[in-house]
């Protein structure tokens, strides 16, 4: 393959955010690993419009806090002018108010910048599959949202915290085709658990955490942790009340 050849290969990706020093980190970060590929650097929301615009990435790895324009409205721009290149917002918010306004306009992932490298480049390939990546510790907002735009009546309340018996048998057919494991870690993903806290929960590996973990959305037929999150409501795996 020459190399031009493979560098259309490679997950192509635009960094946007104010600190040159980290722009240089994440663009050392990035070019290190052999499928993917910086192919521009914005200092703000406007330049990374205009970027995205020349370059055509795969992927835009935006600040919240820049500029002229921030993250969150040149994410949405970007969105409605190429609604198939896809926007990861790398951030030092932690706060659901920022989480959950960038889930609205149409960002597929949010990181904090304490994630590890490792869960970086994978949030960057899960985008650019196509999938949603978003930081674990904020799925409990995740949850909290999607409760508060549904109707949960007294009676739904008190059949979430029903004897595990009863409650496996309301399941129906939707988690057969899983295995014990795999429901476990369908639970634990949806509870915000990273992989390697499960791992350290369940005494398995990484690696047979990330494959349980596929294996669940595969053959439930689940793209995101959103949809996974409310698969996991909706059929009792973890009880609503709480974030009522």
């Amino acid at each position: 393959m020459s190399e031009e050849n493979a560098a259309r290969e490679k997950i192509r990706i635009l960094l946007a955010d104010d600190h040159d020093l980290l722009r240089h980190g994440l663009k050392l970060l990035f070019e290190a690993q052999p499928d993917m590929l910086v192919v521009g650097e914005a200092r703000n929301g406007r330049e990374a419009i205009e970027q995205v615009s020349e370059q055509k990435p795969d992927v835009v790895v935006m600040d919240i806090s820049m500029a002229e324009m921030d993250g969150l409205e040149a994410c949405q721009r970007i969105r409605k002018l190429h609604p198939d290149i896809q926007v990861l917002i790398l951030t030092m918010h932690e706060s659901e108010e920022y989480f959950l306004q960038a889930l609205r306009i149409g960002a597929a992932g949010y990181l904090v910048k304490k994630a590890a490298p490792t869960e970086l480049s994978t949030a960057v390939r899960t985008l650019a599959q196509g999938g949603a990546y978003l930081y674990p510790g904020l799925a409990k907002a995740l949850i909290r949202a999607y409760v508060s735009t549904h109707d949960y009546p007294q009676t739904r309340l008190s059949s979430l915290k029903t004897a595990t018996k009863e409650k496996n048998a309301s399941l129906g057919h939707a988690l057969d085709v899983l295995t014990p494991r795999e429901v476990e870690v369908l639970t634990y993903v949806a509870e915000g658990k990273t992989n390697q806290e499960i791992a350290d929960m369940l005494v398995l590996s990484i690696k047979t955490v990330q494959a349980h973990r596929a294996n669940v959305m595969d053959k439930l037929g689940l793209h995101d942790i959103t949809q996974l999150v409310r698969f996991a409501i909706h059929h009792g795996l973890i009880p609503a009340e709480p974030y009522l």
